[in-house]
């Protein structure tokens, strides 16, 4: 199985391929549509700010490749900022459209919670995920008791659509944290350091997928 990793510049790429790796996939590494296209699944990772990202993704063509392989039935995963592209816009620097995959929009935390304490943002370290459904790639026996993630983020999407899996909740805010609709999987946190919980995800996912 070929796991393609696209490479737009703002991917903090070395821990996503060292971890699949780790689980036996071959792991296609390029910022080429034609050499990714090879691939039976796609990842995208992501670092950084949306604007940025969503503006290389158009200068090299990744965008539309995406949007046709995803047409395709291609397996998709986002992760972190990765995940956070795959909705339809976002507010961070400036409002600039995403892929749509999801629904909701992209929003700032705003530090303050409904009852006036103040919290960090960004949303850094371990958190507990709080799952709403199964998708298909992640059922039967095996899921670990423990299911904290590791997050990394100032921004999160703002939705209420049944395609969140599963959510983590960080001074009342509803953290999306899996997200999934047909082909396309999104994770905010980064599974690739997310311990054992995190690994199986991961493993469950190119399960999924094979």
């Amino acid at each position: 199985m070929k796991i393609g990793v696209i490479d737009y510049g703002m991917g903090n790429l070395f821990s996503v391929v060292q971890a699949l790796k780790k689980l036996d996939a071959e792991v296609i590494l390029s910022s080429k549509t034609e050499v990714l296209s090879e691939a039976d699944a796609l990842i995208l990772p992501g670092v950084g700010a949306f604007p940025d990202a969503m503006k290389k993704l158009k200068e090299t063509g990744l965008d539309q490749f995406i949007r046709n392989e995803v047409k395709n039935s291609k397996p998709l995963l986002g992760i972190c900022l990765g995940m956070q592209l795959l909705f339809e816009e976002s507010e961070e620097v400036a409002p600039t459209k995403g892929f749509g995959f999801f629904e909701g929009k992209i929003v700032r935390f705003s530090g303050i919670s409904e009852q006036g304490e103040k919290y960090r943002v960004p949303h850094m370290g371990w958190n507990s995920l709080i799952f709403h459904s199964i998708p298909k790639w992640l059922e039967g026996e095996g899921m670990p008791e423990d299911k904290h993630v590791y997050f990394v983020h100032s921004y999160y999407a703002n939705t209420t659509s049944s395609q969140v899996v599963a959510s983590a909740d960080y001074f009342s805010v509803n953290v999306p944290g899996i997200v999934q609709s047909g082909n396309v999987c999104g994770m905010q946190f980064h599974p690739e350091k997310s311990g054992e919980f995190g690994v199986y995800l991961l493993k469950k996912w190119l399960q999924g997928v094979n």
